[in-house]
């Protein structure tokens, strides 16, 4: 076979981190913006981020939920009314504490003493608490519930260690928050904004996730309940893609959210939380991408198919814009996954072969060059962003189909490169899961034997306490996290590898990001 030469720099088995900032790099997915933890989002990356953005707001509209928004700036003493919320994010607040600057003795700018603020503001790392104020407006009686509110927002959280997409001191997400009559009302919807998240991870980002509960100790600060959905990256470390909260009556009590019921008397409301960010976009690209770049569901590429005429700046070339136009126009007029299919006709400037590495690395799921000859024969030249080599000859598999053929087969090949996609990620999934260990030494074996480990199931007696606080720093030495119970694991049939007693539940053991 011949030898690959491959797009990239960097090749995901000699470095993972480096391969995935090349990819971002090479896609010209997002830059360092010059403030540290934050990026520039480029257009490529925010048509990605955008596509996920206008497939979740259809999904979460569906479930009854509206959109609205809230002031990025939180007072402290919101967050002061929840102890255990505002422990949770005290390290990672960016405050505010004067409104206006001036020039200080060496010239620059200092905040003026006289413009202190009367009270701190803490920039939205979480909306919990300030949602709750309007709640509690809004709510009067149980004739107002289910109150069911959406917004797609930024947040700041302060980060030590930073990395695009990942782990960003701000970053881009929809935030849901819902108050409920009940417990039992509250506690399914949690759920049904669990499988919702679920639905879209699987079906629209080809990420094959685990859905389940979070133990007691990586719960959401305030909730009584929180649920994950646990996605795993080609070097086997585990995602935390989206969360869902069941908060009790935490927040209501702390933001005064009281209805009166239909008896007459007064209740507090029954809320939840739950969101996913941008995180997702390095979830696709670690799922996903390969030693040429990014490879894109074709669901949420902003565009799923390219087209690239070879242009040699001559009268002629008009001729082949037209030929490549109609192909255009065609893939224009039909539709795939449920919507309109996206197509490109870039007539830039440049290299037809330059620029079809531009869009493989970028993910484009399928990308088509139309030279002269093309032309006169009657056909395009077609790759697939998921085959893109030859097996026997080592160079791009382009396929030859006449226009009119590819015009009518490309809608049923993104089709079927999503489903393509999925069905890897769930294949390496499963393979990486390891089941049956039955002590921690096994654990400790598995863990350390291998470059990229992956995950293991084990059993356990969901400790609390202390003697939860022990597990934790046990697995924190060597460097793993309990990820989630899984809904749906099998029954126990053992000990908890952790204390001896009888174990209630399985819980997936990884390293994290």
């Amino acid at each position: 076979m011949a030898q690959i030469r491959h797009a990239l720099n960097t090749r995901r088995d000699d470095d993972f981190a480096a391969w995935y900032q090349d990819v971002i790099s090479s896609a010209e997915m997002a830059e360092e913006s010059g403030v540290r933890g934050c990026m520039v989002i480029r257009p490529w990356g925010f048509g990605i981020w955008e596509r996920m953005q206008r497939l979740l707001d259809d999904r979460i509209k569906a479930t009854g939920h509206e959109n609205a928004y809230f002031p990025i700036f939180i007072p402290l003493s919101n967050f002061e009314r929840e102890a255990e919320h505002v422990e949770g994010f005290a390290k990672e607040m960016a405050v505010v504490t004067h409104h206006r600057l001036i020039a200080g003795k060496d010239g620059g700018l200092i905040p003026d003493p006289e413009a202190k603020l009367e009270e701190p503001l803490v920039v939205r790392p979480t909306s919990e608490t300030i949602i709750g104020d309007a709640m509690a407006r809004w709510i009067q009686s149980w004739r107002d519930l289910p109150l069911k509110l959406n917004q797609w927002a930024n947040v700041v959280r302060w980060e030590m260690r930073t990395r695009m997409f990942l782990r960003t001191s701000e970053f881009l997400w929809q935030e849901g928050h819902t108050a409920h009559a009940d417990e039992a009302e509250a506690k399914e919807h949690t759920l049904t904004m669990l499988e919702v998240y679920r639905a879209f991870a699987d079906e629209d980002l080809a990420l094959a996730v685990v859905p389940g509960e979070k133990p007691e100790n990586e719960r959401f600060p305030g909730a009584v309940e929180t649920w994950s959905i646990e996605a795993m990256m080609q070097d086997g470390k585990a995602l935390q893609a989206g969360t869902s909260h069941y908060l009790g009556t935490n927040f209501a009590q702390a933001s005064g959210i009281k209805y009166q019921n239909r008896e007459g008397g007064e209740s507090l409301a029954h809320t939840t939380s739950w969101g996913v960010s941008t995180r997702m976009v390095g979830g696709v690209i670690m799922t996903h991408g390969d030693d040429d770049g990014l490879r894109l569901p074709p669901k949420i590429a902003p565009q799923q198919v390219v087209i690239l005429p070879m242009l040699r700046d001559k009268p002629e070339d008009q001729a082949l814009i037209d030929y490549c136009e109609v192909l255009r126009a065609t893939l224009a007029g039909q539709s795939v996954l449920g919507e309109p299919l996206r197509v490109l006709l870039d007539t830039r400037p440049g290299k037809a072969a330059q620029k079809r590495w531009d869009y493989v690395r970028k993910g484009a799921p399928v990308i088509v060059e139309v030279g002269g000859r093309d032309m006169d024969n009657g056909v395009v030249s077609m790759l697939r962003r998921d085959r893109l080599w030859d097996a026997e000859t080592g160079k791009p598999a382009f396929e030859n189909p006449t226009r009119e053929a590819a015009g009518e087969a490309i809608p049923a090949i993104l089709t079927d490169m999503q489903a393509a996609l999925l069905a890897r990620a769930a294949e390496r999934r499963d393979a990486n899961i390891t089941r049956g260990v039955t002590d921690f030494a096994e654990v400790e074996k598995h863990f350390s034997a291998s470059r990229y480990p992956g995950w293991v199931e084990v059993q356990w007696s969901k400790p609390t306490g202390a003697a939860l606080e022990q597990v934790v720093e046990r697995l924190k030495d060597h460097k793993l996290t309990i990820r989630n119970v899984p809904i749906g694991a099998e029954a126990v049939d053992g000990a908890c590898i952790f204390t001896g007693e009888p174990a209630v539940e399985r819980v997936l053991l990884a390293k994290a990001y």
